[in-house]
């Protein structure tokens, strides 16, 4: 098969690759064979899908994200993280003790996100199993790939949802048992953050991690007051990376999110473990964490990628994501003079990074299954005779979910 199209792909940071009425020719199991400037004169016993004018992107990877929170997106903003999650967030995570609930609610977030172009994911769900493996199966139906994590949380939770320690390290055996029959969806270890989990915990989760080489996911220096709780539990304990480091949970592959108040020592400690960084711009700002220092942390080095931090983030659509880093960027510019965040950089962002974790290639590449939305950008052009890179500025600022026509996940057109 040949996708026909308007080519648009992020090969580096800050590279953007765009191939006029190019195509992407696939295999039968959906991998890119090759890229071509024009539709190639071998072409006349495939099937040609041509979408025209319309622009054929990267999908996205939100790489953070809360699952349970979905629901309860745009609330209780006024409220700092601490305040937020107490008044707000663990309320609605006690719900998902209902497997009905979670099927309706895990239904619906699988669909909005393959419906906004994200095909692939890192997830947090609640501490309870059965709706975590809902969520997982949901995923996987709708097409979306990558990792769910079963949080847990044996202390400083809330009534109703807190774990005791024996039940967390049980109830994640069980979880992980169950997580071989998928195929696309996979477990990673989600200790919600430290102040949640007992040393006992976390010394089984980090032992864990290393026996059975389970990725990792959790929270790093996103808000003054959790940085302070922190350093009070552990005063062995110089700075917040080091809570994870002592149990062997800080390792190649660990997905940290936000780290907005993370130090000169702190990136340092990432880059050299090959921990990876979330910068969840629109959560910082609306929990009033603050802004993190993007452009510092890919100037050194640091594996950087983006999530919406839905309901942290008001805004599951990436697009919204990209908008938002950019504009936090440019804030966080007149603090350190760095330069902000540009289009190019906050698309390769959200899509080829995200894709790298996953061991993908690229932008597109040969011998990558497809990952690819369709959009229509029609509805905002209104003069003609713009360049493919102003396009996708402007489709950055101004698309819908609406406006996106085809989603393509693992090689198979999901939408």
């Amino acid at each position: 098969m040949i996708l026909k199209g308007n080519l648009l792909f992020a090969p580096e940071l800050g590279k953007l690759e765009c191939l006029p009425n190019g195509c992407l020719r696939l295999n039968d199991a959906g991998v890119i064979t090759e890229i071509c400037k024009q539709l190639p004169e071998d072409a006349q016993a495939e099937e040609v899908v041509d979408y025209g004018d319309k622009l054929i992107m990267q999908s996205f990877a939100d790489m953070h994200v809360h699952a349970p929170q979905y629901p309860m997106a745009a609330m209780g903003l006024d409220l700092p993280l601490l305040d937020w999650l107490n008044k707000y967030a663990f309320p609605q995570e006690r719900r998902l003790a209902d497997t009905e609930y979670a099927r309706k609610i895990y239904r619906r977030l699988a669909q909005d996100l393959i419906a906004g172009g994200t095909t692939r994911v890192v997830m947090f769900s609640s501490l309870h199993t059965d709706a975590t493996l809902i969520l997982m199966e949901e995923l996987e139906k709708a097409g979306i790939s990558g990792y769910v994590g079963k949080v847990n949380m044996d202390r400083n939770g809330a009534e109703g949802l807190q774990e005791t320690t024996e039940e967390s390290i049980r109830e994640t055996e069980r979880w992980l048992e169950e997580c071989k029959r998928f195929t696309q969806i996979r477990p990673i270890l989600t200790p919600r953050f430290t102040p949640s989990c007992t040393d006992e915990l976390m010394e089984w989760l980090g032992k864990t991690a290393v026996e059975r080489d389970l990725p990792v996911q959790s929270h790093l220096s996103e808000n003054d007051a959790e940085i302070e709780w922190v350093r009070n539990l552990h005063p062995d304990c110089a700075q917040y990376w080091e809570t994870y480091a002592k149990y062997g949970m800080w390792k190649k592959g660990t997905v940290m999110a936000h780290c907005v108040h993370s130090d000169a020592r702190e990136r340092a400690a990432m880059k050299e473990h090959g921990v990876w960084m979330i910068y969840c711009a629109q959560s910082n700002a609306n929990i009033c964490s603050g802004t993190a220092a993007v452009r510092q942390m890919l100037d050194e080095g640091i594996s950087v990628a983006l999530g919406s931090d839905v309901a942290g983030g008001a805004h599951l659509f990436m697009v919204r994501v990209m908008e938002d880093s950019i504009r936090s960027s440019k804030i966080k510019q007149k603090e350190t003079g760095l330069p902000f965040l540009t289009t190019a950089e906050a698309y390769y962002l959200a899509g080829t990074a995200g894709h790298r974790y996953f061991g993908a290639k690229s932008g597109f590449s040969v011998g990558d299954k497809l990952h690819a939305v369709v959009l229509d950008d029609s509805r905002f052009a209104v003069d003609e005779g713009r360049t493919l890179e102003e396009r996708l500025e402007r489709a950055i600022y101004l698309a819908q979910p609406t406006d996106i026509l085809a989603v393509y996940a693992e090689g198979k057109k999901v939408k």
